[in-house]
Order: structure tokens, then C-alpha cells, then sequence
């Protein structure tokens, strides 16, 4: 619960800007499957709009311009070195070769194509994988992280009563 609370603490700020989360990853391939089971967990539980980019999130940069968020929340499995299932709040600038996506599309990237167009506060909710290979499952640590990250999120961005 340590880990939530922290979590909350670094997000909380965000709970009345116009967000958007964006869960990114291959659901065949172990823990890269957290970003999508992230968006999955939210369905109907968040007043932020959820958007699972799947493996391609350069396809969505134009419909997240279109949106014009104050705020980005990008969930992955990025590797940063800590032990599986850590939860880790990253903005882009953070993201150097320390941290590396299992994605085509470098991170810092993605931002810069959506901040060339509009003027949004990104972050990153990294959560550490154990494994991505593919056909294999998505792991213990990996798990709990997801549900502490839906909670927390659910928490931070609540749905209209």
C-alpha cells in the first residue's frame, strides 16, 4: 500500500485538469501488456479520457492533439532498473537511456511529435517489467502493480456520480 500512497501523492495535483491516459503495449508479451490492462481496468471508473494505443501509440498522437489535454498520463512497462513490478513516476526529460520502452518509437519522442502542437504536461507511469517475451503471461509483481495503478487512478481522476 506504501507504493499506492506514493503513487496518489505524485499525482494528485492532476485530479481537475482535462487529462488523458494513454496505455501502451502488446498484450502478447508478458508484463508489456500493462498499459492496456491499465485503460481495460479504468473503463467507466475515470472522468479522464482512456485511450489503449496498443503497440502503435504513434497512431494516436493526432487524435490526443485533437483532444487538447492539459495533461498526458502515459502508462508502459518501461525498464528502469528496479526490481519487478515498481511503480515509478517519470516525465519526459527523465526518459534517457536509463529507462527503456519496449516500443519502436522512442518516448521522448512521442512527446515532442504531440508538444510541436499543443501544450500538455506529460508523465510517465513506468511500471517495471519481470518479462515481455512473447505468449507468456503477465507476472505476479506485475500484476499487483496494475492494480494499484487502477485504484490509484480511479482515485486521482473519479467518474461523475
Amino acid at each position: 500500500m506504501n507504493e499506492r500512497r506514493r503513487l496518489f501523492e505524485q499525482l494528485e495535483g492532476l485530479g481537475g485538469s482535462r487529462t488523458v491516459i494513454l496505455g501502451i503495449g502488446n498484450t502478447l508479451k508478458g508484463d508489456d501488456a500493462v498499459g492496456p490492462l491499465v485503460c481495460e481496468g479504468l473503463a467507466g471508473k475515470v472522468c479522464a479520457e482512456v485511450i489503449d494505443a496498443g503497440a502503435v501509440p504513434e497512431n494516436y498522437i493526432q487524435s490526443i492533439i485533437r483532444k487538447n489535454p492539459q495533461t498526458l498520463l502515459i502508462v508502459d512497462a518501461i525498464d528502469f532498473g528496479a526490481a519487478a513490478g515498481t511503480i515509478n513516476v517519470f516525465r519526459p526529460d527523465q526518459l534517457g537511456s536509463a529507462a527503456i520502452s519496449t516500443h519502436t518509437l522512442s518516448p521522448r519522442l512521442f512527446v515532442d511529435m504531440i508538444k510541436r502542437d499543443i501544450e500538455v504536461d506529460v508523465y510517465f507511469i513506468g511500471i517495471q517489467p519481470a518479462q515481455t517475451e512473447l505468449g507468456l503471461a503477465l507476472s505476479s509483481p506485475v500484476e499487483q502493480a496494475l492494480q494499484q495503478v487502477i485504484h490509484t487512478l480511479a482515485e486521482v481522476f473519479p467518474a461523475s456520480a
